[in-house]
């Protein structure tokens, strides 16, 4: 049966082919051509390094030798220059040593050459080329250097090439060798790689074709290294769980955007209706009029809140970011609600200090109003409301600490979710949404909500991160 292949299969590594169309196989290519340039420089780099070597260290002795023949002839003449090559004669076949001393007319006076080399001039320089050597009457190669005496009598001294010869091909072999060696390493090591890349890859792909098809709650598998595929995994499983929370909160607030504003429209609807009803006097239709009115502004407030909670969930506004002195954030929002406090018999209290961060003053000035009046909605008379700003590694904390009942533990999780109200002392006519904006203000800003119970009152404040 044909194997049907649909959007959501994306990424497919039982495809083994080789191919140039093929990841795995262009990566094993990649590595194969570098490590094999890189091995082939280097080789080339040896052998170039040992053949200067070597012909260095040849004209060095030939030339060495050359001129201290050159100078037993001026001190002792013809007879001591032909003595002296005649010393060096029994040892030259060990040293590989090559002498030619010929008359005026080109007659071999000494050495272990038949005769002199056609169209070498003396004195031209260091010569390659082949020759018969006297001894053994076959050509070799040679390598050699010549001087003109000054009776017009040529010197020729030099040393046989052919062992140099045999280790240029033996040089020349192990570098091929090395270099098929260096291939197939690099084969195999470009195989090993693409497995291992591949096979974490595979891993990832495999999840995510299955999130794709409907399964949110599976994560990227982590083998526990550290390395960089955990890494990876650990970021895309981070934004899964963001997502799944995302996901999940857009259903709790549908839902209850169905069910609270409901309510409302119902209300308003029969607020209008009861404005047509015949016989009804002018003070009721304007008491009416002034109800239904008051439903459409609390329609409104709340579906001015859940843009601004879709705004900050969404990351909108982070071009509007600047640096932002907290406890003088702190100071203008007391400032403000001081009067309100006093009438209260509620006293507000700043402690702590933080290093300036990056964010949205406006939002930031926001989400501190909604901690402060949902404090000082259920803070008794006569106790304090603590603001504090503090410091935790990377973060920012902003908290808000009030001396009430509290709420349950089981439901500390929850009062940062849309449209939920959990102690009915806690209650009010809102559509519980303060805290959410709260919570979406701090992801924006790259932290989080966090709320606890500290017997007595509630503590809920923001973490606030600095790597904006």
């Amino acid at each position: 049966m044909k194997r049907s292949e649909g959007p959501v299969t994306w990424f497919r590594m039982d495809n083994l082919r080789l191919s140039l169309k093929n990841s795995r196989t262009r990566l094993v290519l990649a590595s194969m051509v570098l490590s094999t340039l890189l091995t082939a420089a280097v080789l080339a780099m040896v052998y170039v390094t040992a053949n200067r070597t070597i012909t260095g260290e040849t004209r060095s002795v030939v030339s060495a030798e050359l001129t201290g023949l050159a100078d037993e002839y001026e001190r002792h003449g013809m007879i001591g220059l032909i003595t002296a090559i005649e010393r060096r004669l029994p040892t030259a076949a060990e040293r590989d040593a090559l002498y030619l001393l010929t008359g005026r007319q080109g007659t071999k006076l000494a050495g272990n050459l038949s005769h002199w080399p056609e169209g070498i001039t003396a004195g031209s320089g260091w010569v390659d080329l082949q020759l018969r050597k006297g001894d053994t009457d076959q050509h070799v190669p040679i390598s050699a250097a010549s001087i003109r005496l000054p009776g017009g009598e040529r010197l020729l001294v030099g040393r046989d090439a052919l062992a140099r010869q045999q280790f240029d091909r033996v040089l020349l072999r192990s570098v091929a060798l090395a270099l098929v060696t260096a291939l197939a390493l690099s084969l195999l090591t470009g195989w090993l790689l693409t497995r291992l890349v591949f096979s974490r890859l595979k891993d990832i792909a495999d999840t995510a074709d299955n999130i794709v098809s409907g399964d949110l709650a599976l994560r990227m598998p982590l083998r526990g290294t550290g390395d960089e595929f955990d890494q990876v995994a650990g970021t895309l499983n981070n934004m899964l769980d963001r997502i799944e929370e995302l996901i999940s909160n857009l259903r709790t607030t549908s839902n209850s955007i169905a069910h609270d504003l409901r309510s409302p429209l119902s209300r308003l609807r029969q607020r209008v209706e009861s404005l047509a009803e015949p016989g009804k006097s002018e003070q009721d239709r304007d008491i009416d009029l002034a109800r239904a009115t008051g439903e459409i502004d609390h329609l409104l407030r709340v579906l001015s809140q859940l843009t601004e909670i879709s705004r900050a969930e969404a990351g909108l506004g982070r071009e509007q970011f600047e640096q932002v002195n907290l406890l003088q954030l702190v100071g203008d929002v007391v400032e403000l609600y001081e009067p309100v406090a006093s009438d209260q018999n509620i006293r507000l209290e700043v402690v702590g200090n933080a290093e300036p961060i990056q964010g949205h003053r406006p939002l930031l000035s926001q989400a501190l109003s909604n901690l402060l009046e949902n404090a000082m909605r259920y803070a008794p008379p006569g106790t304090a409301i603590t603001i504090e700003i503090r410091e935790d590694e990377d973060y920012a904390l902003l908290g808000v600490r009030d001396r009430g009942p509290g709420v349950p533990e089981n439901d500390l999780s929850r009062l940062q979710m849309p449209f939920v109200t959990l102690d009915p002392a806690r209650t009010g006519r809102n559509a519980g949404l303060g805290l959410a904006l709260v919570a979406a203000i701090s992801h924006m800003h790259g932290g989080s909500f966090q709320a606890r119970n500290r017997k007595p009152g509630l503590e809920t404040f923001l973490r606030l991160s600095r790597k904006f």
